[in-house]
């Protein structure tokens, strides 16, 4: 290595977006990189369907991807989302904006054409892919992984720096939390999901406004669309498990047709496979995941969904992951002593996972019922024009969650709680832009909110 640090072998286990993005910025610092996956290689062989909820990639996974020298190759598969586009019952449309600088953008890509991108990127980089190789244990006295060849045999790999990325419903995770009595909860919403699909017109044409994040809002549930490169969207309705409006009850194409003309009359329309794809596909689960420990000495660590899964809501679950990759490089930068870092990679990173957990949660609520409260629009362009005269000080929840990727995630849900305060005082009495008080306003903020650092 160039600089003088000290290559060593490194075992990551699970070849999803978070082991397959880490296995390559750690390739690229001289590592010798081993990446063990259950599944068949997915360039190779057909994507299940169902299971992939398109992604929204912002500042935190793009500025990860740059570290990692693939940003080039991802950007074709990207369609820019500058806002949500609202669907109301009766089909009227309402546009919201993320931000009010042009760079303040979300993209929607592929979860499976994304993690393509990153396999090939990861052979470039001489990582070396095991595919049909699944985990199936750990010995922690023996300081050994325990693996599955494809023929069956147990194969079994030294417990040196090992980063387990292996998802939610992580074997790495479970057996350490089994065989070393470490507290973990995987709290499972009342709530799942379904992936459908919303097709072009048979030129390419997008049925819908193919630059948005369309949401259709219905209190208890919700639908939302996010588009593809080829002009399709994919869909994802998000429903009660049980009750009188849940997967239970849709137990029939007919039940199917007029769940969906009642609710969703507009889209249901554009999607003539509706309840064959809807039978086609698995009823997802949807979860959030706290682990006392995330690691193991400084011989295992859980990274990404395996340490902290949480729910889809903000849009945030794969870039939190990106983001891990980028901490645990800029915690390795310089130094060739991995003594500690496990340790200190957790303790830095355990505050702001939560955070996210915790705000991808409550954006749940806002999508599919608070946008629709003249309120939470006021209080959106509020945000808008406070930023606006005080930037330094006044920077939207969502923004800072977005498009700042310099601010943690704690730093964020603690201001976006004062910001809140101070939205919801200045429009006790304005029910427009106008009537607000904005010096009033600029007393509140300066009062509460500290300059961001720069």
């Amino acid at each position: 290595m160039s600089d003088g640090r000290r290559s060593e072998s490194v075992t990551v286990v699970g070849a999803g977006l978070a082991g397959t993005l880490l296995s390559i910025i750690l390739a690229r610092r001289g590592h010798r990189v081993r990446l063990y996956e259950r599944q068949d290689d997915m360039r190779r062989v057909a994507v299940d369907a169902g299971r992939s909820i398109n992604l929204a990639l912002a500042a935190r996974g793009i500025r990860a991807l740059e570290l990692a020298g693939v940003m080039e190759r991802v950007t074709p598969a990207l369609v820019p989302m500058p806002g949500r586009m609202l669907h109301d019952p009766t089909g009227a449309l309402t546009f919201v904006p993320y931000g009010q600088r042009p760079e303040e953008v979300i993209y929607s890509v592929s979860r499976p054409g994304l993690n393509c991108i990153l396999l090939d990127a990861a052979e470039k980089a001489g990582v070396e892919l095991l595919f049909r190789h699944p985990a199936i244990g750990a010995d922690f006295t023996r300081r050994q992984i325990n693996f599955q060849n494809p023929d069956g045999q147990p194969h079994d790999v030294a417990m040196e720096r090992v980063f387990a990325t292996d998802g939610a419903g992580s074997i790495l995770r479970r057996t350490l939390v089994d065989r070393l009595g470490i507290a973990c909860t995987e709290d499972l919403l009342k709530h799942g999901y379904k992936e459908l699909t919303l097709p072009p017109f048979p030129d390419g044409r997008p049925r819908i406004d193919k630059h948005a994040l369309h949401i259709w809002p219905r209190g208890g549930f919700m639908l939302i669309a996010l588009p593809n490169i080829d002009g399709s969207f994919t869909v994802t309705l998000f429903l009660p498990l049980n009750g009188p409006d849940s997967f239970e009850t849709l137990t029939t194409p007919a039940s199917i047709e007029t769940f969906f003309g009642s609710h969703f009359p507009d889209v249901k329309q554009l999607m003539p496979d509706l309840a064959a794809e809807f039978f086609q596909h698995p009823t997802g689960i949807m979860g959030t995941v706290r682990c006392q420990q995330w690691s193991f000495e400084d011989r295992l660590l859980l990274m990404g969904d395996a340490a902290h899964a949480i729910t889809p809501f903000h849009g945030q679950g794969m870039n939190c992951c990106f983001e891990d990759c980028r901490e645990l490089d800029a915690l390795l930068t310089g130094s060739d002593d991995w003594t500690g870092s496990f340790g200190e990679f957790e303790t830095l990173r355990r505050p702001n996972t939560n955070a996210i957990a915790d705000m991808a949660i409550e954006n749940y609520l806002e999508m599919r019922d608070t946008v629709r409260d003249p309120k939470f629009h006021l209080h959106k362009a509020l945000s808008l024009e406070l930023e606006r005269r005080h930037p330094t000080r006044f920077v939207p929840r969502y923004s800072m969650v977005m498009f700042h990727d310099d601010i943690p995630y704690a730093v964020a849900y603690e201001r976006g709680r004062i910001q809140n305060e101070i939205l919801s005082a200045l429009t006790q009495q304005a029910d427009t832009l106008a009537a607000v008080d904005y010096d009033a306003a600029a007393r509140l903020i300066e009062a509460k909110l500290p300059p961001l650092p720069d």
